[in-house]
């Protein structure tokens, strides 16, 4: 029997050296493919059980190798790998069936890690039909390379093209709206209307109409039919913000739509028929309203068939930049001033400062900055939250354990029975090691497995981190 393959499409020699060097050991062969046409050529080859696809090849664009490839065997594993970090790349390879995205320059060892992961699984994907995925990509307006936001687009272009529901949840300002329609312009909704309702804008009378319309004399002021977002937004997607600030009544009517696609107007007897993609944001637990019996459990399961989590800007501060010239370009624009940038100083200042309003507090600021300069370069007398440090808000500690606290509560409550039955009265502890696997896990990661930054990160000792790689198999 041959051994199985790995197809590298890469014309850099020295990303197909690394990989032969370190992959050479393993029970596969490796393939090398320098162009586009070649690649596609070799996808006759029947041992080739995985490709390792560059974006930016000499003749053809990435991505319609990909496309290609999925065209002939839509099961077979791709890792699309790129040199720049592309929040809109991501979501497309993700959207086209890859397997993995991922950024150069790459860590060898974890790339060992997923190459062999792949291979293990390619025996089982060979095979499998997949539905068509739509390829035509329409960019969005998600800044970000920070590793959390890379996740999300990933995420983005992996659900996008389904019809499930999904809950975003998140701060005030971190961007919910923002994912919310890059769902709907990357899904096979895109030429359907998208609506967006705030549920905490209206009183609940108001927005039951807003949502499902009402007929004429329904109630005082109701001089003629009104059709609701639901039937507007028919075979579309609709965005339901801040849900949790739904009354019950509503509540009810909303997890009918989800479940029987149908509805009625308020004051009418008709049975409304409609075809919605329903999408929910919410910056409160919705956990915790249901403990306090304010929010629908059923409604709740089948709002998160998918989650969101949308991190704060102050835990992804290496994105800061990346904003701040992104709202420079468009005030600039938007007030004819020729801006060229920011000083180092304020851009230091900004990283530094803990965004409690988040991106909106960020844009907020750029904007002010914008319209109160004097000169073509940004300074920090020009920024509302530099100007006075007496003024800066300052990272409220209690709060963030507070969110924190949330967080976890969020995670575990929905599984305690679960975890109690499989901790054999040991919950304390297997929890802990748990929390403390992950986290280091994460610091990790986050670092490229540098454990002298990561020890730092994390406020231990060196010593104590290997001793918790150790005991965690963490290598």
């Amino acid at each position: 029997m041959n051994k199985r393959s790995v197809l590298v499409v890469d014309d850099d020699s020295r990303v197909t050296n690394a990989l032969s060097e370190c992959l050479g050991s393993f029970d596969y062969n490796l393939k090398i493919a320098s162009t586009g046409a070649e690649a596609i050529a070799r996808l006759g080859d029947p041992d080739i059980a995985m490709v390792m696809l560059d974006i930016n090849l000499p003749d053809l664009s990435g991505f319609d190798v990909l496309g290609k490839i999925k065209e002939v065997n839509s099961s077979l594993p791709v890792v699309v790998m790129t040199g720049f970090i592309s929040t809109e790349a991501a979501i497309e390879a993700m959207k086209m069936g890859a397997y993995e995205f991922i950024t150069k320059p790459f860590d060898i060892d974890k790339m060992i890690s997923l190459v062999n992961q792949v291979m293990q699984k390619s025996s089982h994907l060979q095979g499998l039909e997949t539905f068509s995925k739509e390829k035509d990509l329409i960019p969005g307006d998600i800044i970000g390379h920070s590793p959390e936001m890379m996740e999300i687009a990933k995420l983005i272009g992996q659900v996008a093209a389904s019809d499930a529901s999904i809950l975003i949840y998140g701060e005030s300002g971190t961007g919910k709206e923002l994912v919310a329609r890059s769902i709907y312009k990357n899904s096979l909704r895109k030429d359907k209307p998208f609506l967006s309702v705030n549920c905490a804008a209206l009183p609940d009378t108001l927005l039951e109409s807003e949502l499902f319309g009402h007929e004429k004399g329904a109630f005082t002021g109701a001089y003629a039919r009104k059709l609701g977002k639901f039937e507007i937004c028919n075979g579309g997607t609709i965005l339901l913000d801040e849900i949790a600030d739904m009354s019950p009544l509503t509540q009810s009517k909303v997890l009918r739509v989800l479940q029987e696609q149908e509805f009625e107007r308020v004051g009418g007897v008709e049975t409304i028929k409609v075809d919605v993609r329903v999408i929910a944001a919410t910056n409160k637990s919705l956990v915790n309203l249901i403990k306090e019996g304010k929010f629908r459990v059923d409604l709740f399961y089948r709002l998160k068939v998918v989650s969101i989590y949308l991190p704060p800007l102050r835990e992804r501060r290496p994105d800061i930049p990346l904003l701040v010239d992104h709202f420079i370009k468009i005030y600039s624009t938007e007030t004819g001033k020729m801006i060229e940038g920011i000083s180092n100083e304020a851009l230091d200042g900004l990283k530094k400062y803990p965004w409690p309003g988040n991106v909106r507090e960020l844009e907020n600021n750029i904007h002010t900055a914008v319209v109160m300069a004097k000169s073509n370069v940004l300074l920090p007398e020009h920024f509302p939250v530099l100007s006075d440090q007496s003024e800066t808000v300052r990272i409220d500690l209690e709060a963030i354990e507070e969110d924190y606290s949330r967080m976890f509560s969020d995670n575990i409550t929905p599984n305690f029975e679960k975890i109690i039955a499989i901790s054999e009265g040991h919950v304390y502890h297997h929890l802990q090691s748990g929390f403390e696997r992950a986290l280091i896990s994460a610091a990790l990661r986050h670092t490229g497995s540098n454990q002298v930054r990561a020890a730092e990160l994390l406020g231990i000792s060196r010593n104590t981190l290997r001793d918790r790689i150790a005991k965690y198999g963490l290598y």
